[in-house]
């Protein structure tokens, strides 16, 4: 049977973490900049390890009053120091519970910059191989900074998300847009499936993109992220996919 990761972000203070668990394979947590706090972290980590799900660092800007999700410049060093500083920290409870951190994908606007940044997604990949070069680094498919973990000798992810809406250039819709995301589970299944079946999304503006996807994304802070976990993995079953996580290094 072929396989697929599903993976939602969490550890956010804006959802119920537990109920979404039992559904997705991976879970990327917040590390406390955009959102969330050492106890929860401590508390997501646990909950992750209970339902056998794969850990992930979610780092993101310094920014908690947007929610990581206004960007912000950063030079190549004070780069690698945010997200050297997050995963380390976020690793540390992983490894004091007993479990093995699995991944980093970045959060919000510094995942969407380093998709499109050479220079800022070479030090987010350098960060990620320097604290453990066996960890999987997830980016938006295609993007640079996929490109930069694969030179970098890191496994990577190819991440296609279940209810964002795509531009013509495989970017994400930016959320100052009215239309940047699905709001509908039966169109966000569709889109799933045409990802699993086809290998591609509909463009925003009707254009049909090839997309690589190793891991489908759900947002955990959307307030019926549960209904939509439960839904899409319904639907990812049903186009005849196992639900597991990725393969990290040694």
């Amino acid at each position: 049977m072929r396989t697929i990761d599903f993976n939602c972000d969490l550890g956010e203070d804006c959802g119920d973490d537990a109920a979404i668990l039992p559904y997705i394979s991976s879970a990327s947590i917040a590390c406390g900049f955009h959102a969330g706090s050492p106890d929860t972290m401590r508390r997501t980590v646990a909950l992750c390890l209970a339902h056998g799900v794969a850990i992930g660092a979610h780092p993101s800007h310094a920014d908690r009053e947007n929610f990581g999700r206004v960007a912000h410049a950063l030079t190549p060093d004070e780069a690698y120091a945010l997200t050297l500083y997050q995963v380390a920290a976020l690793d540390g409870f992983v490894r004091a519970a007993g479990g093995r951190l699995h991944h980093v994908k970045p959060h919000g606007a510094l995942y969407n910059q380093a998709a499109r940044d050479a220079v800022l997604a070479d030090a987010l990949a350098r960060a990620v191989r320097d604290h453990d070069a066996g960890l999987v680094l997830y980016g938006l498919s295609g993007s640079a900074l996929t490109a930069a973990g694969e030179r970098l000798g890191l496994s990577v992810a190819h991440e296609a998300f279940a209810e964002r809406r795509y531009e013509i250039d495989g970017a994400l819709t930016p959320r100052t847009h009215a239309d940047a995301s699905i709001d509908d589970l039966p169109t966000a299944a569709r889109q799933v499936t045409r990802l699993l079946d086809e290998g591609l999304v509909v463009a925003r503006t009707g254009e049909r993109i090839p997309l690589q996807a190793d891991s489908i994304c759900l947002h955990g802070d959307r307030p019926d992220a549960v209904a939509f976990a439960r839904g899409l993995r319904e639907t990812i079953e049903a186009s005849g996919f196992a639900i597991r996580p990725l393969e990290r290094c040694a």
